[in-house]
């Protein structure tokens, strides 16, 4: 399945790993806002998620760190969807 297919699926969830002045200046639409620094406190909000997360960033980087950090902690539902702008046009079209 690809990316583009994971993040138009009933049940996932975008998580938004920038700061929150980054996010309000442009997000995806529903997504919800963890910085990279909070997520570590907020993991076991996400254990109740039971569809697929998708983590994104400006350009992958933080959303790639954040990926590996709850893949570390069990998750298997979770991908690294780049970019936001990325995930927005993916979402859309």
């Amino acid at each position: 399945m690809s990316i583009k297919e994971i993040i138009k699926q009933e049940g996932t969830v975008i998580i938004d790993v920038r700061s929150p002045m980054e996010f309000s200046g442009g997000s995806v639409a529903d997504s919800i806002n963890i910085p990279l620094q909070e997520l570590p406190g907020r993991i076991s909000e996400l254990k109740q998620q039971t569809g697929n997360i998708v983590l994104c960033c400006a350009s992958g980087g933080r959303s790639g760190i954040a990926t590996q950090l709850l893949q570390g902690q069990g998750f298997s539902n979770v991908y690294n969807g780049g970019g936001w702008t990325d995930v927005n046009y993916w979402k859309n079209n």
